[in-house]
């Protein structure tokens, strides 16, 4: 039997699946950890996600009962947005910066005072914040000059993780496209970009080359090759970010809308055309199979839900139980979960803003409105991604550890007005990965294998009848209040 590997190397952890080349039936999954991170300042060695993912590997080869020989391709996805800075000998300079980091919010607004939201809109589909890398590279210059002088290569985590595999400095444009300085439609880097960081060096010299969808990366090194216990010759595609790798191992087509509730939380579906958004609510990202993935992106989701288990004293199910059970009384309080900050809205600065308390409010109402304020903000990114002319008719898609709750299920079906599907696909960005493995392994395009390999949806959630009670719109209220940026 041909296998193929699928990489998910995220800010928790990395999971590895291995998936029959021809058919796609999942043959076995491991997992490691990786460090935690502690926003606003959330670094990580590269080192360590390589450890992760060896570990990952022969845990999931001997979950699968196969030898590591039948692997035949590999892809990596991983966090999108990741500083791996290298020096002139591909060694690593320091930790990398992540998405989730916001202390090169000072850096972006200095960049974006010197070039107007729109006109980053429309040359790169996004209006950037600090999750961006150029932010993290225009940090890296003003506040550490001893490690930026060394700087040789600008990569990105899964570049990393694809030069250790195959020795070559290479990216996508699915995770080049959340830069902040990649033109996914010209598909070429932004000069005049790269020049606000840094007038004075070649930055373009320092960043890898940008594959095709469908384009190896090359083949496993031999030291490689023998560390893992694979043969000559195993494929490495040329990877992803990791909800573009979501998108794939979900089977999303055009128009179809996924709200996936993790530790971040992302509103996202397919597109072939890319939106440019002002607003800057919209990144207009490219996707991983030759198009576009127009999104939304939320530092707040699961993480909300379980401060509020905390706060309230309960686990998740009992939070679930008591949402359900809330009355729904038109002047229940309302949650603008901005607890560490948020990405979308811009406010790095910000914090959560609990509002409409009385003494008849209860404690089922405090965990309705912690769930409708995760659920709330990405309806928010709903809109948004409509009002850029983005086609989101489709189904809906519920995805992610938090949308295993009846309680999430059922808020977004009311929030939204629509029938909530889910998929029992595991591990979807790494089930993505290896559809692109697979891809190239067999010479096809990866349209073809994310079409054949979609997993099948059951619907979990219809919307129940219930009174207009204003509470999305007094949520909106709130979040948009501008004394929550302190």
């Amino acid at each position: 039997m041909s296998v193929v590997a699928g990489v998910d190397s995220s800010t928790q952890s990395t999971k590895v699946v291995l998936r029959d080349a021809d058919t796609g039936v999942l043959v076995g999954q491991g997992r490691s950890p990786h460090p935690p991170t502690f926003p606003p300042r959330s670094e990580q060695h590269p080192d360590d996600w390589w450890r992760a993912f060896t570990a990952a590997f022969a845990a999931a080869v001997d979950d699968a009962g196969v030898s590591a020989r039948e692997v035949r391709a590999i892809s990596i996805a991983a966090q999108c947005h990741g500083l791996v800075a290298l020096d002139d000998t591909d060694r690593v300079i320091r930790p990398a910066k992540l998405w989730n980091d916001t202390t090169t919010a000072p850096q972006m607004a200095a960049l974006r005072e010197r070039m107007p939201a729109a006109e980053w809109a429309r040359r790169i589909g996004s209006v950037p914040t600090a999750a961006f890398t150029v932010s993290k590279l225009s940090w890296l210059r003003e506040t550490e000059p001893e490690s930026y002088a060394r700087l040789a290569r600008v990569l990105l985590p899964h570049d990393w993780l694809t030069l250790c595999l195959t020795g070559r400095a290479v990216t996508d444009r699915s995770d080049a496209s959340g830069t902040g300085y990649f033109d996914s439609v010209a598909n070429r880097y932004d000069d005049e970009i790269l020049a606000l960081v840094d007038p004075g060096r070649d930055l373009r010299s320092m960043l890898p080359e940008v594959l095709g969808p469908d384009e190896p990366a090359g083949e496993v090194r031999d030291a490689v090759r023998r560390e893992l216990g694979l043969d000559p010759g195993v494929l490495v595609a040329a990877g992803a970010g990791d909800q573009h790798a979501s998108a794939l191992g979900l089977g999303i087509q055009a128009g179809e809308l996924v709200v996936s509730l993790g530790t971040s939380g992302v509103v996202y579906t397919v597109s072939a055309r890319r939106p440019a958004d002002p607003t800057g609510m919209v990144d207009g990202v490219a996707d991983a199979a030759g198009g576009f993935l127009p999104l939304v992106s939320t530092l707040n989701a699961a993480k909300v839900t379980d401060t509020a288990a905390r706060w309230l004293g309960v686990d998740h199910d009992e939070l679930g139980r008591l949402a359900l059970a809330a009355p729904l009384a038109e002047d229940r309080p309302v949650f603008a979960a901005f607890l560490d900050g948020e990405r979308k809205p811009d406010r790095p600065g910000a914090r959560g803003l609990l509002a409409g308390l009385s003494t008849e409010t209860t404690r089922e109402q405090l965990a309705l409105a912690a769930f409708e304020g995760v659920v709330f903000g990405l309806v928010r990114g709903q809109h948004a991604l409509e009002r850029a002319g983005v086609d989101c008719a489709g189904p809906l898609l519920a995805v992610g550890g938090a949308a295993a709750s009846p309680a999430a299920r059922q808020v977004l079906a009311d929030a939204t007005g629509r029938t909530v599907l889910t998929t029992a696909m595991p591990e979807a960005v790494a089930s993505g990965a290896a559809v692109q493995a697979a891809a190239v392994l067999a010479g096809r395009t990866i349209a073809e294998v994310r079409s054949a390999w979609a997993p099948p949806r059951t619907a979990v959630a219809e919307p129940m009848p219930r009174p207009e009670d204003g509470a999305f719109e007094r949520y909106a209220a709130l979040a948009d209040w501008t004394g929550m940026d302190s």
